[in-house]
């Protein structure tokens, strides 16, 4: 992902339980030459950890923007857009849903709970990484993000 107009770098958090999913977004960062910070957690309670700084994650930044899969352990992504924009203090961060549900419940369940994005996840490694690119161009290039404070 390029970085932000104000040249700092975008703090993205992806929260991904799948190695493979996890591997091809971290490729697509390098292979795109995209310059921002890549935290990653694995389940809804860590995600939720490190959006509270709690844990071993007391230390981690706000993210800028939040790549969520649906389908994790402990809490589903559901249970943590729906935490994430029913709290004051992270309601402003962007959340785009990149999962592999193409189901029309769950697109319209995400953005009921006020997703910013829903992104089905290409099967296909380069419609994934222009996926992942174009997530970048639009989110990062193109919408101006709130700086968190």
């Amino acid at each position: 992902m390029t970085t932000s107009p104000q040249s700092q770098p975008v703090e993205v958090l992806l929260v991904e339980d799948d190695a493979g999913d996890e591997l091809m977004t971290r490729e697509a960062f390098e292979d795109n030459k995209i310059g921002n910070t890549l935290h990653v957690v694995r389940d809804g309670l860590e995600a939720l950890d490190f959006l509270y700084r709690r844990g071993e994650h007391v230390e981690a930044p706000r993210p800028d923007l939040i790549l969520l899969d649906l389908n994790l352990p402990k809490y589903d992504g559901r249970q943590v857009l729906e935490k994430i924009k029913s709290d004051p203090d992270l309601s402003h961060i962007p959340v785009v849903v990149l999962t592999t549900s193409a189901a029309e419940e769950d697109i319209l369940r995400s953005y009921k709970l006020h997703a910013n994005a829903y992104v089905t996840k290409p099967v296909d490694l380069d419609q994934f990484m222009k996926a992942i690119r174009d997530i970048d161009d639009f989110f990062v290039t193109v919408v101006k993000l709130p700086r968190s404070l």
